[in-house]
């Protein structure tokens, strides 16, 4: 099932805007948010425009985050942040994914909830294709 205005279905233009597609996981994508202030945040997107986790069966469910646990585990050990904070949003774009940002005691925003897009920091073609790299590598 697709959504046509959903970034997360339809790819292009749509996630060109605020996301980067790193590689297809069993059951989702993982795609590098564009905004790096907090390096190496990723989405890990559900396969399918379904809206809520209560959407899916056990399984689906358990295959998703066990695919939020690979992309978690690959940030930790390409960038090694402190902590990583997991946020599952969608008031307005209704399609099942997680937001995965590493946090760093001494960067931004430490102690404190984060800001969904901060609009501060964005990277070269090559920057993203480095960050891209590193994190493929420790998948």
């Amino acid at each position: 099932m697709r959504d046509e205005n959903c970034a997360y279905c339809m790819g292009g233009e749509l996630l060109d805007k605020f996301g980067i597609k790193i590689c297809d996981l069993s059951v989702s994508q993982l795609i590098l948010f564009k905004e790096q202030s907090h390096p190496g945040r990723c989405v890990v997107a559900y396969k399918d425009h379904v809206s809520e986790i209560v959407n899916i069966t056990e399984e689906e469910r358990n295959a998703f985050f066990a695919d939020v646990t690979r992309a978690a585990n690959a940030i930790h050990k390409a960038f090694n942040p402190d902590k990583v904070n997991y946020g599952a949003f969608g008031d307005t774009g209704c399609h099942l994914h997680m937001h995965l940002v590493p946090k760093y005691k001494d960067g931004f925003e430490w102690g404190g909830t984060f800001v969904m897009n901060p609009g501060q920091t964005f990277l070269s073609d090559e920057e993203y294709a480095e960050m891209i790299d590193k994190i493929k590598a420790c998948l």
